[in-house]
């Protein structure tokens, strides 16, 4: 099995080493992913600008683009093939709820899907990060599960996001759907050295809400949160009711 690891978090990142050595485990591991953070970029494309990629080390290509680009520039230039499956991540900090519309990391995984790739995204939901290696046998074991599987369901990712606990506390995985998260004050007004007003966007507080099998009371609970993405978001039960609605010109 032939394996792209990518991510979000730049290709020095401690859950992108993590993941790749659980994933030699299972399957020939080739990285391509950014020079650089790459967080919140969402499924954005660099077309404004070329494109710069380089071969790190064996096996190891960095790109100085969004991780949608990583993972276009890898099946269609970089390594010669297409991979069986992507894995992207460990990201630093969760993608859970709304998270995953804004997330580079589950954005390359839904590049993947696209592409036909099976994809799976997964991220850290705890601060420590630099003691992501001792979740590495639970990783090797959760994706020994998935990769295995055949068939694995079309248009479809799964995005894990791991809680943040120790990995011998963890309570079990639970097959979970995105939860909601509002914000506030997530944009901060500040004055520069000069006087000179700018802003911030990020951070402030949040607040989660939904049901039993939201992606954050898994975590919040211990569990490993499994959720399945699919590619079409078409509200199919008010297609109907929409063209009720007569709209004309």
């Amino acid at each position: 099995m032939r394996i792209l690891c990518t991510n979000d978090d730049g290709y020095m990142a401690e859950g992108l080493r993590v993941l790749a050595g659980a994933a030699r485990t299972l399957g020939e591991v080739s990285i391509v992913a950014p020079d650089r953070e790459q967080s919140a970029t969402s499924h954005s494309l660099t077309i404004h600008r070329p494109i710069r990629a380089r071969e790190a080390s064996e096996g190891v290509y960095v790109v100085d683009g969004t991780p949608t680009d990583c993972v276009i520039m890898a099946v269609n230039e970089l390594l010669g093939y297409q991979p069986d499956f992507c894995l992207s991540g460990v990201n630093h900090g969760s993608n859970m709820g709304e998270d995953v519309l804004y997330s580079g990391t589950v954005a390359a995984a839904m590049e993947a899907t696209v592409i036909g790739i099976p994809s799976v995204a997964l991220s850290y939901t705890g601060d420590d990060f630099e003691k992501l290696e001792a979740w590495t046998p639970l990783l090797e074991g959760l994706l020994q599960q998935i990769l295995r599987r055949n068939p694995f369901p079309p248009h479809t990712l799964l995005n894990i996001n791991l809680p943040g606990a120790p990995p011998g506390k963890v309570r079990g995985v639970k097959i979970t759907s995105l939860g909601r998260r509002r914000y506030a004050d997530s944009i901060t007004r500040i004055l520069d050295p000069k006087g000179r007003e700018y802003f911030w966007i990020g951070g402030g507080i949040s607040a989660w809400n939904g049901g039993q099998e939201a992606d954050f009371r898994a975590v919040q609970d211990g569990f490993i949160s499994v959720t399945p993405l699919h590619l079409d978001l078409t509200r199919y039960e008010l297609m109907e009711e929409i063209r009720g609605w007569n709209l004309a010109l």
